[in-house]
């Protein structure tokens, strides 16, 4: 362990992405309460970038298509360039995500031009958002959610290869859908994907339901030599293995990322959560969802321990 934080983390930061790069910052982008820009911040430790100043890198557009709002950027490095993945909706339909790519071939992101790189066509036109990236065996593989025109509701989880970081190649998978009762408390919904590789295996944590304090986490397994397009190749957790926690006054913990101690040896669980129960109006309207760091622990199974949400001051140990 390297750091002592003291959650939360940043305060009104919600579906909150950390990446240590080789460079030795960590960068952090989430959406911010007015959901209209793109901020990005940097620092040597997690516990600097509650201060450090955010660089807006982009700014919706006044109308057409990426001028509603924008959710969930999260900053990726793919083949020596920067790569921000969001969704954002249009002037007249706010809410019609669809998904979209930045790049940036600056070494410093906070620095350089962005470039608007255009949407990721998926095999429907519907309802997207929430996409991650990962490499795996050579391989670029793209997870993303979606509505799913076979079953309707709000979003299932879906994996495709890449041709490159912003178009998708071959066959489109869905991986998994709402089907459990924690996974569907108000909206039918699996969305904020976030990839683990470790112990021969590859882990998929999302999240599900509404995103009051229903709001919870649920996970995937593969082995890392299965067909990854193959949902057979995945094992569902039945129960949600990250959930609000009334003892801590955690409510609605999720939309998560996973980063790494300074000194690459401990894997830390990065997500938003409230710390209180009761919200007025639409949640998605409530700024309130503050950036929160811990350890994740390993079971003897190779499995991620995701714990408990930490209270509110208490000091973290990363």
């Amino acid at each position: 362990m390297n750091e002592t934080i003291t959650n939360p983390l940043v305060l009104q930061r919600a579906d909150p992405c950390i990446y240590r790069h080789t460079d030795g910052y960590y960068y952090f982008t989430a959406s911010v309460p007015e959901y209209d820009r793109i901020e990005l911040r940097r620092a040597k430790t997690l516990g600097g970038l509650a201060d450090s100043e955010a660089a807006v890198i982009w700014r919706k557009r006044i109308t057409g298509i990426m001028s509603g709002y924008v959710w969930a950027p999260e900053i990726h490095f793919i083949g020596g360039k920067w790569y921000v993945y969001f969704s954002a909706g249009s002037d007249d339909a706010p809410f019609a995500q669809r998904l979209y790519v930045l790049e940036n071939a600056s070494d410093n992101p906070l620095e350089g031009d962005w470039e608007e790189k255009g949407r990721i066509y998926t095999a429907w036109d519907t309802f997207s958002l929430d996409a991650t990236t990962f490499e795996h065996e050579g391989a670029q593989y793209l997870v993303w959610a979606q509505e799913d025109p076979s079953i309707g509701g709000n979003s299932s989880l879906f994996i495709s290869r890449m041709a490159n970081p912003w178009t998708l190649e071959g066959e489109q998978t869905v991986l998994t859908r709402p089907e459990y009762d924690w996974e569907t408390v108000k909206y039918r919904v699996n969305e904020g994907a976030s990839v683990l590789k470790r112990n021969g295996k590859i882990f998929i944590a999302y999240s599900a339901s509404a995103t009051d304090h229903h709001y919870c986490m649920g996970l995937l397994t593969a082995s890392d030599h299965a067909d990854l397009l193959d949902a057979a190749s995945w094992t569902k957790s039945p129960v949600p293995v990250f959930e609000s926690n009334e003892e801590n006054g955690q409510y609605g913990p999720g939309h998560n990322s996973f980063t790494v101690s300074a000194d690459g040896t401990h894997t830390l669980l990065v997500y938003h959560a409230r710390n209180y129960k009761e919200i007025q109006g639409d949640p998605l309207f409530d700024p309130n969802r503050h950036t929160r760091v811990q350890p994740l622990a390993w079971g003897e199974d190779g499995s991620p321990v995701f714990g408990v949400p930490i209270a509110d001051g208490a000091e973290v140990k990363l």
